[in-house]
């Protein structure tokens, strides 16, 4: 390991932890040793310190025992005249960092409870969203583990200027990951400079601004151990346990944009622990024999165009971008993005007009694979502000397309459509409603790019029972009203045929184990007459999940032979 960043790191973890320290014994003298302490609205303590040590930190006098362990693990400074293997002395340093930060970030909270805001986005005025509750851990956590979300990046600092903070950050989202951000460079933070740029920030769009310092990088790594204990089933304490569960399940990295600080490095040193690499943009010393992460520990010197790829490198992600040919990009993490008055360009649905979305399947011969039509006028034509009427038609052909499939394939307009940039989509069959932005118009989207997304998507993830797609977008008044008409025809049948189905006349239910990265020992049987618990599948749905995925979540279970007629 670099002798240079052995001294910064150590020397930096020296900082953090007397200056923990000495913020502690003030709020002692100031609250008392039983003033309680905790990370708002989290079942997880101060999550790193209950994770890797296995100890609920409750209140302040009970900091004073993982102060002691700070100290034991702290190395000495390192000496100008002798070089030795700094790596372990350097991992220990971090780890102490990273327990006295999360000590300051819990005194922050007693002291400063209003300063950071506990829901998933921040309200006008305020920035900062702290430490993640337990329901926003459920509900993103789970992203990590079925792959929608491979990793995060951590970035610390600030980009030269806000077009290079837009660029990263976007390139970062078009590969589906997390952008964690703390710490400031030359008084200016990234997530600020993003603000500059009117993006959206909060955990719906994956763009998470959790504080302007750099003590506030535990919350990420916090986030990491509270992913391993809960999607993991690792108990508090199973410190390597939760650390091998990072570096092989967690593709997170550290971005270090502007001038590296002694604090940096410690914190940097606390990431390593996790098999967590930092790429940085400044000409700091590397460490590129590989050790505790997959591949590099640190690289330097990239440029900001080419660093987001150069850390999925180092960080051995393989991320599939879908190549979809739009002018604006695309990906999970616009899923969340909300779209309001004020940027609006034209409007569908809502309950303000007539819309609706209808997935059927059709003969080979009758649909032309990529054939993208609009029925009316499109977005080139229309004025700003504009309400219309939309009704979207995906007509699929296979030789292993079946009826029962057009549910699931319908289903999923609502996703594809949504990962757009500048696109909001809600509900589904005639309950929709579209907004498109004014800065995605100004990009060149118009409707036709609707259909070749749902094109591209339906053969990206429906390969094996779809063999041709073509999609009609309509926009005149009395066209949608037709088509809603005949699309309710088809899904009054389909709910028919649903409700009168029985469990006693079906020889084969499925199982259902979608909810397993949640709750591990858990699965469902899902009959006729009896959806899964979550009510999102029913039989056909499992039915045709088989069929697509037979290695999916949902498999056949033979009737047999029945026990007990009357129970």
């Amino acid at each position: 390991m670099s002798k240079i960043i052995a001294t910064a790191a150590i020397r930096g973890a020296h900082q953090i932890v007397n200056a923990a320290e000495e913020r502690w014994k003030k709020a002692v003298d100031t609250h008392g040793l039983k003033a309680e302490v905790a990370f708002p609205e989290t079942a997880y303590f101060l999550p790193i310190t209950y994770g890797l040590l296995g100890m609920p930190i409750k209140t302040l006098g009970e900091m004073e025992k993982v102060f002691s362990i700070c100290h034991n693990l702290l190395p000495e400074p390192v000496s100008e005249g002798i070089h030795l293997p700094y790596l372990g002395p350097v991992l220990d340093a971090g780890m102490a960092t990273l327990f006295a930060e999360e000590m300051v970030e819990a005194i922050n909270y007693l002291e400063e409870p209003d300063f950071y805001v506990t829901d998933e986005e921040a309200p006008e005025g305020k920035m900062w969203l702290g430490a993640a509750s337990d329901i926003i851990l459920r509900k993103r956590g789970i992203e990590f583990v079925d792959g929608t979300a491979p990793g995060f990046a951590a970035i610390v600092g600030a980009a030269p200027n806000e077009e290079v903070a837009l660029s990263m950050a976007q390139e970062l989202q078009q590969r589906n990951l997390y952008v964690f951000m703390c710490a400031s460079h030359q008084n200016i933070t990234f997530a600020e400079q993003l603000k500059k740029a009117h993006m959206q920030l909060g955990w719906p769009v994956r763009l998470v601004p959790f504080g302007p310092d750099i003590s506030q990088a535990v919350f990420a790594l916090g986030f990491a151990v509270r992913a391993a204990m809960s999607f993991g089933g690792i108990q508090p304490g199973e410190y390597r346990k939760i650390l091998i569960y990072n570096k092989d399940r967690i593709f997170a990295f550290v971005l270090a944009l502007g001038e590296v600080t002694d604090q940096w490095y410690a914190n940097a040193a606390g990431a390593i622990n996790f098999g967590f690499p930092t790429i940085a943009d400044s000409n700091i010393p590397q460490i590129l024999p590989t050790g505790v992460c997959t591949y590099e520990h640190v690289v330097s010197g990239v440029p900001h165009r080419e660093i987001v790829a150069k850390a999925a490198e180092v960080r051995g992600l393989k991320v599939t971008v879908s190549q979809i040919p739009i002018p604006v990009p695309y990906g999970p993490a616009f899923e969340g993005e909300r779209i309001r008055k004020e940027d609006l360009f034209v409007e569908a649905g809502g309950g303000r007009s007539l819309a609706c979305e209808w997935a059927t399947s059709l003969p080979l011969s009758e649909v032309e694979d990529g054939k993208v039509e609009v029925i009316g006028p499109d977005l080139d034509v229309l004025p700003e502000g504009s309400q219309i009427s939309l009704a979207t038609v995906v007509q699929v052909a296979g030789r292993e397309m079946q009826e029962d499939f057009e549910p699931i394939l319908e289903r999923h307009i609502h996703d594809y459509l949504n990962y757009i940039n500048g696109v909001m989509h809600i509900g589904q069959r005639d309950i929709v409603w579209l907004r498109i932005s004014k800065k995605a118009k100004e990009k060149g989207l118009i409707l036709k790019h609707l259909g070749i997304v749902l094109h591209a998507k339906y053969h990206e993830i429906f390969s094996s029972i779809v063999d041709k797609v073509q999609v009609k977008i309509y926009t005149e008044e009395s066209a949608v009203k037709k088509i809603c008409d005949q699309a309710r025809i088809f899904w009054t049948k389909r709910d028919e045929r649903l409700q009168g189905m029985t469990d006693e006349e079906e020889e084969t239910f499925y199982s259902c184990t979608l909810c397993q990265s949640f709750a591990p020992t858990h699965v469902c049987l899902v009959t006729p007459e009896r959806t899964g618990l979550c009510g999102a599948f029913s039989w056909l749905d499992c039915r045709a999940s088989h069929r697509i995925n037979p290695k999916g979540p949902n498999q056949p279970v033979k009737k047999g032979l029945v026990i007990d007629a009357h129970l």
